[in-house]
């Protein structure tokens, strides 16, 4: 049985039923203020006897995407998008930061861009969300960071001379570190990238920590190198019980575009051609072990799982659960 509902059927459909109610003897229609206001910026979930929070530092714009996303036609990743409901105009991503209590230690994975505000007035909520799902920031007793880009580590810092975690260990792959703040890098193109990963990271020297990959550098939290987007770049594997979480930070900037495409190159990658490969290794290891996942950039809160699809990969969000 099929049903075919034309556009002026449905229109049809609603002047009837606003007859009728209009005619209703006795029925008040209340006329409600709107409210301009949206839910709280931040999602819980268990992990194992771990507690995991999502909590967002906002959305960050980039555009039209074909600066961003290379190897493939402007009509291309229209249609992608388009395909997908997305508007094709403007790639939109968001910030998930992962905060892990493991009943033991309080740990927060990147930060947010901060105070700077390079990619518009969205960003930078991290602080204000934390505080609305109940943590306090001086009791955070690690800020682990996947690699040392602005929208990362832009959280750390306050001001020039205060922390909003003055009590965090902060943990990173040497190599980031060392490529980021290098002073010598200030006369180049990554000036910017440069000057705020000085800001966030030199005042906190001696509280930095390096890891190594494959290292249990924290317990039940464990770093898997995934170089490209940047020299150091990391995700990391938390497991809690019976149960694992992939953290795979920016592996993949988008759900679809490089997801569907693991092969189209991304414009902040250090090293495009790298990441890609890096990409598709590692998508296969997820799909193989079906690990679930959380992506900083992917569509709120973040979570879910890769399949196989064709030549690519498929992201498929897992249901949030509002009761824990």
């Amino acid at each position: 049985m099929s049903v075919d509902i034309s556009r002026r059927s449905v229109f049809r459909l609603g002047a009837a039923a606003g007859l009728g109610l209009a005619l209703a003897p006795g029925l008040a229609l209340a006329r409600a203020p709107m409210l301009g206001t949206q839910a709280p910026y931040f999602y819980r979930f268990k992990l194992g006897q771990a507690e995991a929070t999502v909590v967002s530092d906002g959305t960050l714009p980039l555009g039209e995407p074909s600066g961003a996303f290379l190897g493939a036609g402007k009509p291309e990743l229209a249609k992608m998008l388009s395909d997908n409901f997305l508007p094709p105009e403007n790639v939109v991503l968001e910030q998930n930061v992962l905060v892990v209590n493991t009943g033991d230690k309080l740990v927060v994975f990147d930060t947010g861009m901060g105070i700077s505000s390079l990619f518009g007035a969205s960003t930078g909520r991290l602080a204000s969300n934390l505080k609305t799902a109940g943590f306090d920031p001086a009791t955070v007793d690690a800020i682990v960071l996947s690699h040392a880009h602005i929208d990362h580590l832009g959280g750390i810092m306050s001001s020039a001379t205060a922390s909003n975690f003055p009590n965090a260990q902060i943990y990173i792959a040497q190599a980031d570190f060392d490529f980021w703040t290098d002073e010598a890098k200030l006369a180049g193109p990554a000036k910017v990238f440069i000057e705020h990963a000085r800001f966030n990271l030199m005042p906190n020297r001696e509280r930095i920590v390096f890891f190594k990959d494959g290292e249990e550098f924290l317990p039940g939290i464990q770093a898997m190198a995934a170089p490209g987007h940047t020299v150091g770049h990391t995700i990391f594997f938390i497991t809690s019980g019976k149960e694992v979480l992939a953290y795979i930070a920016d592996l993949a900037h988008h759900a679809v575009l490089l997801i569907e495409r693991p092969r189209i190159e991304f414009a902040y990658d250090t090293d495009p051609k790298q990441s890609a490969e890096t990409r598709v290794r590692i998508l296969d290891l997820l799909t193989g072990d079906r690990t679930r996942i959380l992506a900083y950039h992917f569509p709120w809160p973040g979570i879910g799982h890769f399949v196989r699809q064709g030549d690519g990969y498929r992201y498929l969000p897992a249901p949030m659960a509002m009761i824990l």
